[in-house]
């Protein structure tokens, strides 16, 4: 399927959405409204829990907000609701910001309970405010108008619901595909990839965080208006439940899902509630829920994934395009060779009363490939998560570039130079190899939320796609790059590890085991690629344990044994050391 055909079904939908009033009945419409007014809440959800992989039951909170922000301002102080629409925004945004710094650095699903509390929160604050109505809520609420069109008819109100959806996906969609959307998307990958590529993680989560809440708060401002009744009841716990399955039974990780999951849970629910009172007269209601869920079952049976990626997986693939020559991104000054450029003084780290590394000293020099080598347990890779920030030291100094780095946070290690891959390989499987080596260019490049989001970065996102295409020249994977990640056998995940951390443009290359998995020919390549690396005077630290590839590799060897530097020196000095021999080669010459 071409880009020309993803545009013309795009366009297509648009004009049968439009043309939709003239063509169906006035409760269809209506039920059309409430599906528009939904799936803006469910495309947060998208954003925060599909993509950014935090998963919250409290969105009902943030839009409640904006409800009574509306209400109160239009109902009770007389203003207009577009005044309403400004405040609603502004309460949604600032309480999910406040909100976000508390909880967000919370996981996995203490992160989940704290958003239950938000839910619950919304009900009894708002039923307890006798200025907003309590639990009898806030009536007469009126209608949104276009300067003199009062918006009361369901058509009328129509074009504004899903105009604001549309521009609100676009907008999604155009951020996503941007620098700052490949973040969102790599959080899955956890703390350490992430802050490895230069990226603050608190700061896109909190960001998608409060994305979502002022979605959230745009649906709760079009709710109020549309229904012109609100009451604490309608933002229970519950109901963010019921958004976060729109947004999962649609497919949490696509734009797309979230229309049709509210669709489809939205028609759902009038049917079960049309035709269950025939089947279960007297105990509909009770048996609501175990319907809902009997069919929930059904459907993770079927398409746990979601509809849309479920009928994807049956359309044709996607043709891409490949990126054009572009002007390359700036690049970095590489200092002279033969300067100390990586310090590391005594270095020690503790767990507890286990020395993973004890006093450990070494020096790195600019243009050369020094290996660091031991058996199983030496603290090869701690000493790496060391010098790259991953862990704090527990005493010592690191100094990069005539600079202390001790205590400095990953991120900003990676934004002075330093760029890394992982012993067990860590990529976003469900991003493109482009995408993929895209993010090592994040420290490159500097479009933010809004200049994604608006298409502002078109000129810099041209060059970055083709520093990223010309790094996966560089590694051989150049003749696929639209090709899943997750799709890649194990060596060639790591060679996509090195591209990307090519991508960064780096002083040093920090590389750990970057040879394991590869066949020889695959190594042997590795090897010319480095070799002509150190060539253009990039210095780079790696941990093997293929002697063969290191020995015909390297120009100095650092060799630990239990947490402590055994010996250092040229391959053939340490190849002869006795100790290494013992220690590392068995006794064997």
């Amino acid at each position: 399927m071409s880009p020309r055909t993803l545009r013309l079904v795009a366009i297509a939908a648009v004009v049968l959405i439009a043309a939709a009033p003239f063509l169906l009945q006035p409760f269809t419409i209506t039920l059309m409204n409430y599906i528009g007014v939904f799936a803006l809440i469910a495309l947060g959800l998208v954003l925060l829990t599909g993509i950014g992989g935090m998963v919250s039951f409290g969105q009902t909170a943030f839009m409640g907000i904006a409800a009574y922000s509306t209400a109160w301002v239009s109902a009770i102080m007389g203003y207009s609701p577009w005044a309403g629409l400004v405040l609603a925004i502004v309460l949604s945004g600032a309480v999910a910001a406040a909100l976000g710094a508390i909880t967000l650095k919370l996981q996995g699903h203490f992160l989940s309970i704290s958003t239950v509390a938000w839910g619950i929160a919304i009900y009894f604050t708002f039923g307890n405010i006798e200025g907003l109505g309590r639990n009898s809520g806030i009536a007469s609420i009126p209608p949104i108008s276009v300067g003199t069109v009062a918006l009361v008819d369901s058509n009328q109100i129509y074009y504004l619901i899903w105009a604001m959806l549309i521009g609100a996906m676009w907008l999604a969609h155009n951020m996503l595909d941007s620098r700052v959307g490949r973040a969102m998307r790599a959080l899955r990958g956890g703390n350490s990839m992430v802050e490895s590529l230069g990226v603050d993680a608190f700061r896109i989560r909190l960001a998608t965080f409060v994305i979502a809440a002022i979605l959230a708060g745009l649906s709760g401002w079009l709710y109020t208006h549309l229904g012109r009744f609100i009451s604490p009841v309608e933002f229970d716990v519950t109901r963010g439940i019921e958004y976060l399955m729109m947004a999962m039974v649609g497919g949490a990780g696509y734009l797309a899902g979230a229309v049709v999951g509210s669709g489809l849970i939205t028609l759902l629910k009038n049917a079960v509630q049309d035709y269950l009172p025939l089947i279960a007269p007297g105990s509909a209601g009770q048996l609501e829920i175990v319907v809902y869920s009997a069919i929930f079952i059904l459907f993770l049976q079927r398409a746990r994934n979601g509809i849309v990626p479920y009928i994807a997986a049956l359309l044709p693939d996607v043709v891409h395009e490949r990126p054009a020559e572009a002007e390359p991104l700036p690049r970095r000054t590489q200092p002279a060779p033969g300067k100390v450029l990586l310090e590391v003084e005594a270095a020690q780290k503790r767990f507890g009363g286990l020395a993973a590394v004890n006093n450990v000293s070494f020096e790195v020099m600019s243009g050369e490939i020094l290996g660091l080598i031991g058996p199983n347990g030496a603290g090869k890779s701690t000493m790496f998560n060391l010098v790259t920030g991953a862990m704090p030291l527990s005493a010592g100094k690191v100094t990069f570039d005539g600079r202390d780095i001790t205590r400095a946070r990953q991120r900003k290690i990676a934004e002075a130079g330093v760029a890394r891959t992982f012993q067990h390989v860590k990529l976003r499987p469900n991003m493109t190899l482009l995408d993929n080596v895209l993010l090592g260019t994040y420290a490159r490049t500097k479009a933010g939320f809004f200049s994604g989001a608006l298409g502002l970065d078109a000129a810099e996102e041209k060059r970055a796609r083709y520093e990223a295409m010309r790094q996966l020249e560089r590694v051989g994977l150049g003749d696929k790059p639209f090709e899943l990640a997750g799709n890649l056998p194990l060596g060639n995940q790591r060679v996509l590890e090195i591209a990307r951390a090519l991508a960064a443009d780096p002083v040093l290359l920090v590389l750990d085991e970057p040879a394991a998995g590869l066949r020889k020919q695959e190594k042997a390549a590795l090897s010319a690629l480095l070799k002509s690396l150190r060539e253009e005077h990039l210095t780079i630290l790696l941990v093997e344990h293929d002697m063969e590839f290191v020995m015909g590799l390297v120009d100095r060897i650092v060799v630990m044994e239990f947490g402590t530097k055994l010996c250092e020196g040229d391959p053939a000095s340490v190849r002869a050391d006795a100790r290494v021999q013992e220690a590392y080669l068995g006794g064997v010459v």
